[in-house]
């Protein structure tokens, strides 16, 4: 399951840059905001998985 919720953090990072970078580049703020929470929910989904990773004994 672990890997599953990596996975998923990293197409959230991406997918928000993504729609952040197109945003910005077509001068559309709300699609940048969109992208800049989007990008922000995976980090935050990242960062709760690290953290169980380093709890998890190994």
């Amino acid at each position: 399951m672990a890997a599953d919720e990596k996975a998923q953090a990293k197409g959230e990072q991406v997918e928000g840059k993504v729609k952040k970078i197109v945003g910005g580049a077509v001068g559309n703020e709300s699609l940048k905001a969109k992208g800049q929470a989007e990008e922000s929910k995976g980090d935050l989904r990242a960062a709760k998985e690290k953290a169980k990773d380093a709890i998890r004994p190994k």
